[in-house]
């Protein structure tokens, strides 16, 4: 490999020159070996941030982060792979019910997934709620399960992408988290190392979402397709709308108790049809056809594979979940039509109760969350139960009223009826 000088590096990138592949490959091998230091790759972080990269540097800078750790190899298992990667928000607990009914349908889906941080919830965080589950496999075990039962939810090894580990931490303290050419080529060096045959990507958009505007998040989503694509491997994306907060939960264990509804066949309308859109996009992208996901809700076959995986992963399916021993009803202010339930509000109010964390390392609460009662469109009675809280501590509900202040609207009826309220789509495009 040739060698460079870090400070070259940084002042073509400032100056708004193109990366060469050879400095791209020489800078991210040097700052995962520890001869760049932190400051150096922070500065040259921030010239990213503020002169982009072209589609050439983005997909070189991926690989880059790919070879600086190991890849999985899924080419040896009976069916097709596919996974999912969500950019996260309030009530997402779409891969909970998701990878076990793609599982049903006939596709493996090795998805390596994260916790929370902040006021969107983590998956390993929900699933850490059943008693006895590990989020912790050997690659023998994952393979294993991946071959016997067809789902895998787990942590992600240190060995996959060892650049982006360092290079997410030093985003975070920088200010250039929000570098769309480093968002994407973090979220797919993982997901291209990890081996799936097909990828489909979620973004989401709104209030409660990182991308807040559908511009940016169509930016990301096209830069990642891109991505996976240069790869070899299928990649797909929608964009979905993170205003309002998805299903009627946000926490721990009470988003695994409303995973499970959707898997028995019920659950709120707008998980189910997010999770069926994500399943028909992962098998059509694994080459599997003819296939009705939604006859595996309504069959029990996805509701067993979710059984055969939470048991290969130590859990008990039929263990009771965790209960919050403080709760708290906030009530609705007035009589009407609830018109805007805001995700970011709902997200920082679980938060606050203790669902989620401020730092990495910090310890959930399994049974914290919000509850809520209606969603935007619904009509509610002052005084009725618009918000359930949720927390093993008393003192944090004051907080997580704060949050809740100013994050929902009702208006009254008026002479002619009922507010006129016109829903936003869930699904906002499509992109391939």
């Amino acid at each position: 490999m040739t060698r460079h000088d870090a400070v070259e590096v940084i002042i073509a990138k400032r100056d708004g020159a193109e990366l060469t592949d050879s400095q791209i490959d020489w800078v991210i091998d040097a700052y995962t070996r520890g001869d760049v230091a932190d400051e150096q790759m922070s500065a040259l972080a921030m010239a990213i941030l503020l002169n982009g990269m072209n589609r050439r540097e983005i997909s070189r800078w991926t690989a880059a982060m790919i070879a600086s750790g190991e890849r999985m190899d899924f080419s040896t298992l009976s069916r097709p792979t596919a996974d999912k990667h969500s950019t996260g928000g309030v009530g997402d607990k779409i891969t909970l019910p998701l990878a076990p009914l793609v599982a049903a349908c006939g596709v493996a889906v090795p998805q390596l997934s994260g916790r929370g941080l902040g006021h969107t919830g983590g998956t390993l965080d929900k699933l850490e709620s059943v008693p006895g589950w590990r989020a912790a496999l050997t690659n023998a075990e994952m393979m294993s399960q991946l071959e016997s039962v067809g789902a895998v939810i787990c942590a992600a090894g240190d060995g996959l992408a060892r650049a982006d580990k360092k290079l997410y931490a030093l985003r975070d303290v920088t200010g250039t988290v929000e570098a769309i050419p480093l968002i994407a080529s973090s979220i797919m060096s993982k997901k291209i190392a990890e081996g799936t045959g097909s990828l489909v990507l979620d973004v989401k958009v709104g209030t409660g979402a990182f991308m807040k505007s559908v511009d940016l998040a169509r930016e990301l989503a096209s830069t990642m397709v891109e991505l996976g694509t240069d790869a070899g491997v299928h990649t797909v994306a929608l964009l979905t709308d993170m205003s309002t907060p998805l299903g009627l939960t946000a926490g721990n264990a009470i988003e695994v108790e409303e995973s499970v509804e959707v898997l028995a066949g019920g659950g709120p309308a707008d998980v189910v049809e997010l999770t069926l859109a994500l399943a028909r996009e992962m098998l059509a992208g694994a080459g599997v056809t003819g296939v009705d996901p939604a006859a595996a809700l309504a069959d029990g076959s996805a509701m067993d594979a979710w059984n055969d995986m939470i048991r290969a992963q130590g859990g008990d399916p039929a263990a009771p979940m965790a209960v919050a021993r403080e709760s708290q009803v906030v009530t609705a202010p007035a009589s009407g039509t609830l018109t805007r339930l805001d995700a970011m509000a709902v997200g920082l109010a679980a938060w606050r109760l203790g669902a989620g964390r401020a730092r990495q390392g910090d310890a959930v609460q399994a049974g914290a969350g919000v509850r809520w009662h209606a969603r935007p469109g619904d009509r509610v009675t002052a005084g009725a139960p618009l918000f359930t809280l949720l927390t093993d501590e008393p003192d944090r509900f004051e907080r997580a009223l704060d949050s809740l202040e100013g994050g929902y609207d009702i208006v009254a009826d008026d002479s002619t009826g009922p507010a006129p309220y016109s829903p936003a789509p869930l699904l906002i495009d499509r992109i391939s």
